[in-house]
């Protein structure tokens, strides 16, 4: 990508080096900051890596963090022959998985990063240590009345109007999943609507938003074989002011994973937004705890 497509791009909020990696989709971007245990970060809808920046600022001094742009977000390629449904993001984030040959992963997954992420972690479980989940799910949704109407719209002409000619979901919906709006400054929000500059750039956006009723079996094949990754250690990081992925997914969560440790914050969708440092604390203790955890077992 030259330089002049990104002059939007704040580099003190973001100063990291670009990498690009070349899938069988297109051209995978994604940061990869400082040394030790690997993180890997994974975004949802309508968020790139941006959205872990600080994370990365903080916990690359001690770990080797890893951040992708899903292929038809933040700065990597946005193909139009690209099917774009979680499925396809999953196979993706597998095979960068083992292009750089990553062991030991903390994965880290929000929003739609959930599905896709834990489907690549179900691929290869020997190479996940352990994982933190921010607001998510992993389990059919077709049944979920909310759902269904989303669902109806983003199937329908007006859907692909607002998806596609009106850049609807960075626009909009993003600052809906936020309980304190005034935490998501011009310049922030200005950050996850750059990346969609136009019409053509958007499909993924709509793609996805057409996927959370339509993969809905999909996901269900994932949650039912959660038992790969269950023993793990498992960190809950969980905003109950979400007004979609609701208190109710949480405790559906607890629910299959008693032995998992559970913050939760009086925030909307996007904590590492509303809640920065604090959720950056918790990741950080958990890392040290579990490193302690792992060295008197052995």
């Amino acid at each position: 990508m030259k330089n002049s497509a990104l002059k939007w791009l704040d580099t003190e909020l973001y100063p990291f080096e670009h990498r690009y990696i070349s899938l069988s989709s297109g051209k995978m971007h994604y940061i990869d900051e400082g040394q030790g245990d690997v993180i890997l970060f994974v975004h949802g809808t309508p968020t790139w890596s941006f959205l872990y920046r600080d994370f990365i600022k903080k916990l690359s001094k001690n770990y080797r963090c890893i951040a992708v742009d899903h292929l038809g977000f933040g700065l990597s390629d946005k193909p139009h022959v690209f099917a774009g449904r979680p499925q396809e993001h999953a196979q993706n984030l597998s095979d960068f998985i083992q292009q750089l040959d990553l062991q030991n992963i903390t994965l880290v997954v929000h929003d739609f990063g959930g599905p896709i992420g834990l489907a690549a972690a179900l691929d290869q479980p020997d190479r996940i240590k352990q994982v933190v989940l921010f607001n998510t799910w992993l389990w059919e949704t077709a049944s979920n009345p909310a759902v269904k109407k989303i669902d109806k719209i983003a199937r329908s002409w007006l859907g692909k109007l607002l998806y596609l000619n009106l850049n609807f979901s960075p626009k909009v919906l993003l600052k809906k999943g936020f309980n304190d709006k005034k935490v998501l400054s011009q310049n922030i929000h200005q950050h996850y609507i750059s990346p969609f500059p136009t019409k053509d750039s958007r499909h993924s956006l709509l793609r996805l938003a057409e996927s959370l009723g339509g993969s809905s079996a999909w996901y269900q094949e994932q949650w039912e074989k959660l038992d790969r990754l269950s023993e793990k250690p498992w960190l809950i990081l969980w905003g109950t002011k979400d007004e979609f992925i609701t208190t109710d997914y949480l405790n559906r969560w607890t629910n299959r994973l008693p032995q998992a440790e559970v913050k939760t914050w009086g925030c909307g969708h996007f904590l590492q937004e509303e809640r920065t440092d604090e959720t950056i604390v918790a990741l950080e203790s958990f890392l040290v705890q579990e490193k302690a955890n792992a060295n008197n077992y052995a």
